[in-house]
C-alpha cells in the first residue's frame, strides 16, 4: 500500500496545511499531527485513526490504531496515546491535556478519556452510528460521571473523513 506513488502524493497533498503562517498552537495544527498518525495506520493496513495528546502546547504522546498489528481489540489510537501520555507524565491524571483524534472516539475510548481526566477531546469526523462523544452516545459529558471532557468537533473534518472513506472503499 505505502509503496504506491499515487498514494504517497495523495497523502502529501492531504497533509499540507494551506494556511500561512502555521499557528503551532492551533487545533488545526495538532489535528494535522493526528492525521500524520492516521496515515501511518493506513499504511500499516489498520483503520486509519490517529491521535496526539497535547499539554501546555507540546505533544506528549502520538499513536495510531494497531488493533490488527498487536492482535488487541483495545489497541485504538486514543488508548495507546493515553497510556503513552500517562507514562510521560508519571501520572494517570491527564487533566491538563487535550486529546486530538481524527475520528470521534468510540464508547471505550471516550470512557478511557473520562477516566484519565482528559480536559478536552478534539476530533475530526463524527461517527453517528458508534461514536461516544455525541454521535451515538455522549459519554464524555455524562452528568453522573465524576469528570466531563470539553468537546470540539469537526476540526479538519473533510480530510479525516476522506482518509477513512478511501481506506474502506479499498477494502471492499
Amino acid at each position: 500500500m505505502a509503496s504506491d506513488p499515487k498514494k504517497q502524493i495523495y497523502f502529501q497533498k492531504m497533509l499540507t496545511c494551506e494556511q500561512l503562517p502555521i499557528d503551532l498552537f492551533s487545533d488545526d495544527y495538532f489535528m494535522s499531527q493526528a492525521l500524520r498518525q492516521a496515515v501511518k495506520a493506513y499504511e500499516a493496513e489498520e483503520v486509519p485513526v490517529g491521535a496526539v495528546i497535547v499539554r501546555e502546547g507540546r505533544i506528549i504522546a502520538r499513536a495510531f490504531n494497531q488493533v490488527e498489528t498487536l492482535k488487541d481489540a483495545t489497541a485504538h489510537a486514543e488508548i495507546l496515546a493515553i497510556t503513552q501520555a500517562e507514562q510521560a507524565l508519571g501520572d494517570w491524571r491527564l487533566n491538563e491535556c487535550d486529546l486530538y483524534v481524527t475520528k470521534e472516539p468510540c464508547p471505550m475510548c471516550a470512557g478511557a478519556s473520562v477516566n484519565a481526566r482528559v480536559k478536552r477531546v478534539i476530533f475530526g469526523c463524527g461517527d453517528p452510528r458508534g461514536g461516544g462523544a455525541g454521535g451515538l452516545l455522549n459519554i464524555l459529558q455524562l452528568p453522573t460521571l465524576n469528570h466531563r471532557c470539553d468537546i470540539t468537533s469537526g476540526v479538519r473534518e473533510e480530510e479525516c473523513g476522506r482518509l477513512l472513506k478511501n481506506f474502506f472503499s479499498e477494502k471492499r
